[in-house]
């Protein structure tokens, strides 16, 4: 595994210090670069093209505006971060809410770290670095563990050593992605929480699912009472009974010989040519005694 590769979990500060990333120690000819990489360059905004890698699909207008004006005032305190694709043209690897909060600004140009890397290990990049964020919701986020196993070819466990949670948390948003749509548009609008659709899960039924959701919202029930109410409504397991085979009349004549001779009904009965079972009920502690002194056990 590369050096890269297992720093992703700690985060992008963590890439932004490995020299397998910086564009310095690359063998690409060094006349192409008048930036340092490394450190933070002044880049111009047309010279960035967005991440096509973005697993961000929603940017709340009234907080982009409430960023950019921040930016107008106090310019940015974090650099985005990019990579270089040729001369004066880059891609962002990470920070486009900075970066489209600095368009609406009528910013120029940006701080950015320059860093090297190929699509799938860019891909990473910006997935992990965007899981990290506080502001996602669920559905965002299984999104993103759903493409790192997809697309970077990673399993639960991989994948939860990169994000740094446990490999049962992963698995639980990931199964989230197997709700009806209707749910998951509630989630990502956060009219349901995680709770309420981790209990809705277990309802493997899609039309129980939706009546439930609908429940829960005109009804406003908490987590707890639509845990209580998913385990009234799941279907109870029903053992399945073993086919049984007709007895013989030479079966049915020893089965009525045994309850003769233990002096209670003997069950006889016979899953298949070879196998069976006799079962010889008893009822109470002296009958039991009994028949064990029958069996001369």
């Amino acid at each position: 595994m590369s050096k890269n590769k297992r720093v992703l979990g700690r985060g992008l500060s963590a890439l932004l210090e490995n020299d397998d990333t910086d564009i310095t120690n690359s063998r690409i000819k060094r006349e192409t670069i008048t930036e340092a990489a490394g450190s933070v360059a002044m880049i111009s905004i047309g010279q960035i093209e967005a991440n096509p890698f973005q697993p961000r699909t929603k940017f709340e207008e009234e907080a982009l505006n409430d960023l950019s004006n921040s930016i107008a005032t106090l310019g940015i305190i974090q650099p985005v971060t990019v990579r270089k694709l040729g001369y004066n043209k880059y891609q962002l690897i990470s920070g486009e809410r900075r970066f489209r909060a600095s368009q609406l600004a009528g910013l120029e140009e940006i701080p950015a770290y320059i860093r090297i890397a190929n699509d799938q290990a860019m891909l990473e990049m910006a997935l992990v670095e965007n899981i990290q964020r506080a502001d996602l919701d669920a559905i965002e986020v299984a999104i993103s563990y759903q493409r790192l196993i997809d697309e970077c070819k990673l399993t639960q466990e991989e994948l939860s050593h990169r994000v740094g949670k446990k490999r049962s948390t992963v698995a639980n948003y990931l199964r989230l992605l197997k709700l009806p749509a209707e749910i998951q548009n509630a989630i990502v609008d956060r009219t349901l929480t995680m709770g309420h659709a981790r209990a809705l899960i277990n309802l493997k039924d899609t039309a129980t699912q939706l009546k439930m959701f609908n429940e829960i919202l005109q009804n406003e029930l908490s987590v707890r009472q639509t845990e209580e109410l998913v385990k009234e409504r799941k279907p109870s397991k029903t053992v399945k009974k073993a086919a049984s085979v007709s007895l013989s009349f030479h079966e049915q004549k020893m089965k009525a010989d045994l309850s003769e001779f233990f002096q209670t009904t003997v069950k006889l009965q016979r899953n298949d040519e070879e196998s069976g079972k006799i079962v010889i009920p008893f009822e109470s502690q002296d009958h039991l005694l009994r028949i064990m002194e029958l069996l001369d056990l």
